[in-house]
């Protein structure tokens, strides 16, 4: 007597042609990490405002936005290839494309290859040189440098290393002047003085995923106490930064700046107290809040240098 065999038991069926070739497309925008590239490019349009201020060129800042997208998306995706076998061990990375074998590291390796060398040309043609040439030492330094080097050698690694993620403050004004000038590294400056706190403060959550990957962060290496209060350091390296802008911005960056810096170290210091009181503590809030700092300081830029009202400096000369 024959054996009906359930669907279950024959397998899954096949998926078709159409949602093959969607999940491909989804596993090849994922290599490029859209949500960290969403933060890094927040840090170009005000960068490009305040270089002409009172002059919005949106055709140029889209054009800007678009290549350096391209050139974030080609480091993201050949810092996957790098850390393809540590990414099969975390939580929070076990699901990307190559860790789940959802493609070649090749095909991955290609990709992100194309991607640079779209960014390159792109910026060149449509910007300049400077532009351009600065997308792709960022991809070299921060593959080469961060992702094959200091990631797995240092605890220092986020601190020299987030120098990448500083890049396009410097992508945005020459792009705009073909030149660099004290404020784009200003700006360059916060986005690296920020970098430890938000990046340690994520670590902390995830310090088990770290150590079973053999990264040396250094909320892994170092008692929690300890990384709080660099953590505090840093932060208010980061706010004094983001004050030297005040002489070239307006009373509305001005006051911005201010208020949200009080609010970044407030998060710092509670996290900080907590720890040494050893009452319980959350240090993904502070992973949040900064975000949410950056992005209040940086459009408290574009709207003041859109809005181009006289600068502090000309209202005290």
């Amino acid at each position: 007597m024959p054996v009906s065999v359930e669907p279950a038991e024959r397998g899954a069926p096949v998926p078709s042609l159409a949602g093959r070739s969607l999940s491909l497309v989804r596993d090849y925008l994922a290599l490029t990490k859209p949500r960290v590239i969403e933060l890094l490019l927040v840090a170009t349009i005000p960068v490009m405002l305040l270089a002409h201020r009172g002059t919005v060129d949106l055709k140029l800042i889209l054009a800007t936005l678009f290549g350096g997208w391209l050139g974030a998306a080609s480091a993201n995706t050949l810092n996957c290839v790098v850390d393809a076998d540590i990414d099969k061990v975390m939580d929070r990375t076990k699901n990307r494309p190559l860790a789940r074998g959802a493609m070649s590291v090749r095909a991955a390796l290609v990709f992100g290859l194309c991607l640079g060398l779209a960014s390159f040309v792109w910026l060149w043609r449509v910007a300049n040189l400077l532009s351009a040439a600065l997308v792709v030492a960022t991809i070299a330094f921060y593959v080469l440098v961060y992702s094959m080097y200091l990631k797995r050698r240092t605890s220092q690694n986020v601190v020299w290393g987030g120098a990448a993620g500083c890049m396009p403050a410097l992508v945005g004004w020459a792009a705009v002047t073909g030149s660099l000038d004290w404020p784009a590294l200003v700006v360059f400056m916060v986005i690296f003085f920020w970098t430890p706190p938000h990046t340690w403060s994520l670590a902390m959550k995830y310090r088990e995923d770290y150590s079973a990957a053999g990264v040396p962060m250094l909320p892994t290496v170092a008692d929690e106490r300890l990384v709080a209060r660099r953590m505090v350091w840093y932060t208010w390296a980061t706010v004094a930064t983001t004050l030297l802008l005040i002489p070239v911005a307006g009373p509305l960056y001005a006051g911005v700046a201010t208020l949200a810096g009080a609010w970044f170290l407030y998060e710092a210091h509670r996290l900080s107290a907590g720890l040494a009181s050893g009452r319980p503590v959350t240090p993904f809030r502070l992973f949040l809040q900064s975000n949410n700092y950056l992005a209040a300081v940086f459009v408290g830029l574009a709207v003041d240098s859109a809005l181009a009202w006289p600068t502090v400096s000309s209202l005290l000369s």
